[in-house]
This record gives C-alpha cells, structure tokens and sequence, in this order.
C-alpha cells in the first residue's frame, strides 16, 4: 500500500500536479496511517505563521522585484564602469560583480540574465569579447548573488533549519555571514579567469575619471545605502533580520517610486502582484513541508537513512564528496526553493550525524545548487539562456564549460574548507 501511494504520487508530481499538493498529501497519508488526527497540518502552517523571521521573505522580495523594475540596474553598470572600467578587460569584472548584487536582492538567477543579460551581453559584444565567452558568463553569473544576502534561499534555509532544531541552532544573521567569504571566492576565481582568458583586450571600457565617477556616484547614491542598511543593521545589532527587511522594503518604495519616480502606481501594483505570487508559493509549499517533516521524523525516516549512509558510509569525508554529487544533480532537476523544503529536512540530520555543522551545510547546499543550476545536461539556466538570447541550447552548454569546472573547484574548496563558511562567525 506504502508502494503503491508513493508512486501515484510520482505520477500525480510527473503529470504536473502542484508540488504543495503533492507533498500535503504525501504528509496526511503518513500521518492517517500512523493514526495522527489530520488538524495537525493546520497547526504546523500555523507554527510557521508565527516565526518573527518569516516576515522578512516577502519584504525583501517585493524590494528586489522593485529594484528590478526600475533603472536601478543601469545605475550599478554605470557604477562599476566608472570605478573599475579603466582596469583592461574588466567589463567581465563588471559583469559579474553587477549580476552578483542584483542576484542578491531579487533571489532568483533567471530573473538577473533576462534582466541584466539586455545590458551587459551587447555591450560585452562591442568590447571585443568572444561570443561563447560571453554566453558563459551571463549563463554563470546569474547565480552567483544566492550566497549573499539578503538572499531569499539563505533565508528559506534558515527558516526550515530553525524548524527541524537539529544540532547547532542555525541565525538567518549567522547564514548571511557565512556566505561573504564563499560568494567571494566564487567571484573572485570568475574574474581571475575572465581577465586571463581576455588579456588580449587591453582596451579598458573608460579612462578613470574623477567627474564620471562623481556622476555614477551621484546617480546612484539613494541606492548605495542598501548593503549598510541591510548588512550594517543587523551585525550592529541595531535591526533584527525582519527589521532590516521592513526598513528595505520602505527604502526602496520612496527611492523607485518617489524619488527617482521610474515606477508608477499601475506598475506598482504589477510589482506587487508578481512578488506576492512567488511568495506565495514558496509559503505554502514549507508549511505543508513543515508537515510533512513531522511525518518523516515520526516514521524515523532520516534515522533510518543515518544508519543506512553509516554502513556504506564510514567518514564525513566520503560524505561529503556522496553530498555534492547528489546536491549537483538535484540542481540540475529542482529550482533552489523546491529542493530546499524537499531535501533539507532528509539532509540536515544526516550531515549533523556525521558532524558537518548547519551552517556549513547550508552555505554547502547553496553552492551546489546555483552551480547545478547551469550543469548539462538539463540545468535550467541553460535554457533560460538559450531562449532570451536566441542560441542553441548545445551552444550555450559549451560556452559554460569553463565556468562550470572553476565554480565546481570553488565548490570543493567551500566543502573541505569549513572555516571559509564558518571562520567569520568565530567557529
């Protein structure tokens, strides 16, 4: 019976069934068969209503889709162009520092190579750099922001840890930290190689110019004022997470629609809208997750998989190495916020088991995902790209090549270095 439940919910999940349905009912056929009154499904949405850091999920997403739709991205290029485009060869710096923070506010990577890939891929063009070249890189970069915050997946991940109360307790602050030096080093083997693959283009993009970096400073200064409050606030102990989310979310309101004045009230209301929906589902699918969590670990599923992985498995070493290879796949397969409810509840108990620390882990799992998110055969980005910038899905696969294997060298730094995660928060 247990069979034959679990593959019709395959099928149901393959035939394009919500996923929040399908987990729901995957979790009330656990709790009916242990004979657990079904209310408890209201009572863990409940339990998730209540979490104080919850209200930092839409608040910084509404200020990232609003950022998004305004000029704010013209601004940061213009930004970085004045202050390092006399560097040879550092539009690709550019380009990747700029996708990197827009990223990091809206949460999603497909959103930055629509958004930013109409900037910065022509502009790559004119510059000299080669065609595959800059495929990659826009391919790549779209998700280099998610380690940074306020990444909306370190903040999901931090909500669901918070929930499970496995091993060392897991701060939205602490995964906002965790994730500086990793995001960093990401950046900084990307841009080490774009300047050596290109050395052949000496032409920087400008002289340095004291009056253009005024200018781009001038433009841009009611947004530069963003990572202080976000990162100043809350490791000055002056604003909790949901805090700075609250003061974002205003900021961003007065500058885009009052200030600069470059979205209006019906484009608002678009904006709105389409953050709240993405909200929205992310919502309902970790309440019902919650839930389903609950069954799993009534049932001792994840002490069952513990004691599986032990007996195949007899260091964190080779743990770790089983972790990324399946973390890559499940890239490849899930979007980030899915893969998050669905596989942190299984994952986390078990690397605590073999005592990788959660922060670690999630700054681990992170990484893995927004490099599987462009990994051959079938990672998303790959298609996102192809489609908006009209090439051959096998094109766009080859010219991410060289940046899959850096970033995948980078992630097995971040996996067998824990102090580069955890260094920072004195661990």
């Amino acid at each position: 019976m247990i069979v034959a439940a679990a593959l019709l919910l395959i099928a149901f999940a393959i035939l394009g069934a919500p996923l929040f349905a399908v987990i729901a009912a995957g979790a009330m056929f656990s709790f009916y068969r242990a004979d657990v009154d079904l209310s408890v499904m209201a009572i863990e949405i409940y339990r998730l209503a209540e979490m104080p850091v919850l209200v930092a999920i839409p608040l910084f997403t509404f200020a990232g889709y609003l950022l998004g739709e305004s000029q704010a991205p013209r601004r940061l290029v213009r930004l970085t162009n004045a202050l390092i485009g006399w560097m040879p060869g550092s539009l690709a710096v550019v380009a990747l520092a700029t996708c990197a923070m827009f990223t990091a506010f809206t949460g999603a990577s497909g959103v930055t190579i629509i958004a930013m890939g109409a900037l910065l891929y022509p502009a790559l063009a004119q510059a000299g750099y080669r065609e595959n070249f800059n495929l990659g890189l826009i391919t790549t970069s779209g998700s280099l922001g998610l380690l940074f915050a306020p990444s909306l997946p370190l903040i999901l991940y931090g909500v669901i840890a918070q929930q499970l109360e496995v091993g060392r307790g897991v701060g939205i602050d602490e995964l906002f930290l965790a994730g500086l030096l990793p995001g960093i080093l990401m950046l900084a083997l990307l841009g080490g190689y774009s300047l050596w693959t290109n050395r052949a283009i000496h032409q920087p993009i400008q002289d340095f110019s004291w009056r253009e970096a005024g200018a781009a400073v001038r433009q841009a200064i009611w947004e530069l004022p963003l990572p202080v409050i976000v990162l100043g606030g809350i490791y000055g102990g002056y604003l909790a997470v949901s805090e700075a989310a609250a003061i974002t979310a205003i900021y961003v309101l007065v500058v885009e629609t009052l200030v600069y004045r470059e979205v209006g009230f019906r484009r608002l209301l678009h904006v709105m809208h389409e953050s709240m929906v993405l909200v929205g589902g992310i919502l309902i699918i970790v309440g019902v997750s919650l839930a389903s969590t609950n069954a799993l670990i009534d049932a001792q599923i994840p002490m069952r998989l513990f004691e599986l992985m032990q007996e195949r498995v007899s260091d964190p070493l080779t743990f770790l190495i089983l972790l990324n290879l399946f973390l890559l796949g499940l890239g490849m397969m899930l979007d980030i916020f899915s893969a998050l409810v669905i596989m942190v509840p299984l994952i986390l108990p078990i690397a605590v088991g073999f005592g990788v620390d959660p922060v670690h882990l999630g700054i681990i799992f992170l990484a893995n995902m927004q490099v599987g998110y462009f990994t051959p055969p079938v990672g998303m980005n790959l298609f996102i790209a192809s489609y908006r910038f009209k090439k051959p899905v096998a094109q766009v696969f080859r010219a991410t090549l060289p940046f899959f294997f850096i970033l995948l060298a980078a992630v097995l730094i971040i996996t067998y270095w824990p102090w580069l995660s955890l260094g920072l928060l004195g661990r």
